[in-house]
């Protein structure tokens, strides 16, 4: 009898685990992950990781995702279905397309670690599919043939991620890091020679840290938009 008890040992283990199976959230896990990016990086992300932070093994996540992969389109969806689209309305095409970008901007700024990913993964789940649906009717309505709405709905995609992940003084690490960053670039661009670099060292406030998030991200999307308008006067022709 001592050898059978020795011989179910590992029971109460296994009830445990799937026991953890149930309870695990799949919403919570992408959360996790969003979490792990938000703070460390895409690099950080890994199924084991976040299976350490719900106190369970890396198994227990297969259940929901297939891979590491698996797991950042995942994310990339959520991110996506934080993005509340504007109902279409009676304006110019360019007025609705700024509040969709805006929108846009809207879910990613808090997570530029993340943004990246929709670069290769913006039709890839639904949320994603009704976004370019939505970008692709209003550059269609400012006069733009299929191909050229196609390339440029890709153009504001990246020109958006951009704007995310390149915000002056925007850098990885904790609060005082960052803010230990931005003084020494504030420095270094200021010590610059005002004669040969006098608008880089008017500048260096601004380039070294966003001052105005709210007037920077507007500006980029008057940009985006103003190019967009710019080129819908010969936007029908075909491409040859």
């Amino acid at each position: 009898m001592p050898a059978l008890r020795t011989m179910y040992t590992y029971e109460p283990i296994g009830r445990r685990e799937m026991a953890a199976h149930k309870r695990l959230n799949r919403d919570e896990l992408i959360a996790t992950a969003l979490a792990v990016t938000d703070a460390d990086g895409l690099d950080a992300v890994t199924i084991r990781r976040v299976a350490q932070q719900h106190d369970v093994t890396p198994m227990a996540l297969y259940r929901h995702f297939p891979d590491k992969d698996g797991l950042l389109d995942a994310v990339a969806e959520s991110l996506l279905a934080s993005v509340e689209l504007p109902e279409p309305d009676d304006r110019p095409w360019y007025e609705q397309l700024e509040d969709t970008l805006a929108a846009v901007l809207t879910a990613l700024v808090p997570h530029p670690n993340a943004a990246v990913l929709l670069l290769t993964r913006i039709t890839g789940s639904e949320p994603g599919l009704d976004l370019t649906e939505h970008v692709l009717a209003q550059l269609d309505a400012g006069g733009m043939n299929v191909q050229q709405s196609a390339d440029s709905a890709c153009h504001v995609l990246a020109a958006l991620i951009t704007l995310v992940v390149g915000e002056p003084g925007k850098t990885s690490g904790d609060a005082e890091d960052q803010e230990a960053a931005v003084r020494a670039d504030r420095a270094r661009l200021s010590s610059l020679s005002p004669r040969r670099y006098p608008h880089i060292v008017a500048a260096a406030e601004p380039l070294s840290a966003c001052v105005s998030a709210e007037s920077y991200y507007r500006r980029g999307v008057e940009l985006i938009v103003t190019g967009l308008r710019g080129l819908t006067g010969a936007a029908r022709p075909s491409a040859g």
